[in-house]
């Protein structure tokens, strides 16, 4: 299959099954586009994840980076249009269709069942690039005081604590070659 088509293929498919938002496709995202079309090493795709975590906008912008990667300008553009379009369609339609059934039982049923189903999803999203990012003591180290610092210290930008772990990271591992490119 063209790699164009492959990329908008992948990311069409991705974009169906993100329930809950990008993070719950992240394990079937890296199975994809690392272990099966091999587009990504594993510390390529951790670092395109890494990079939408701290820049402006959706962090699953990222889809677009890896679209470049495989085939530049227009697999960026297919990959953006893949994962988006499809799941906006499918937003919208069911908006319509939850707005109908306000006030029905089967919708509170429905919503209550979603809550964990969606949280778990987002769970295996943060396992899989935690598989990718953590190697040794110090990296354990380094998302442990990441995680504490964004979920107890709310004064502070989590941004700030993403960007001082990765600057810890590279002051402390670049002279041991553990965990760097």
């Amino acid at each position: 299959m063209n790699q164009n088509l492959s990329v908008l293929a992948v990311f069409s498919l991705l974009s169906v099954l993100a329930v809950g938002g990008g993070a719950a496709v992240l394990p079937e995202t890296k199975e994809l586009v690392v272990n099966q079309y091999h587009w990504l090493n594993d510390d390529q795709f951790r670092d395109i994840y890494g990079l939408g975590q701290v820049v402006p906008g959706p962090n699953m912008l990222m889809v677009m980076v890896i679209g470049y990667h495989v085939t530049g300008f227009l697999g960026a553009l297919l990959a953006y249009l893949g994962f988006f379009v499809p799941a906006g369609i499918l937003s919208w339609g069911a908006s319509r269709v939850w707005d109908h059934f306000e006030g029905s039982p089967w919708r509170v049923s429905l919503q209550k069942g979603m809550a964990p189903l969606v949280i778990g999803l987002m769970a295996a999203g943060a396992i899989a690039i935690a598989r990718t990012a953590i190697e040794g003591e110090l990296t354990v180290a380094i998302a442990v005081g990441t995680f504490i610092g964004v979920s107890f210290i709310r004064r502070v930008n989590p941004a700030f604590f993403v960007l001082g772990g990765g600057l810890i990271g590279l002051i402390l591992l670049s002279g041991t070659g553990a965990g760097m490119p």
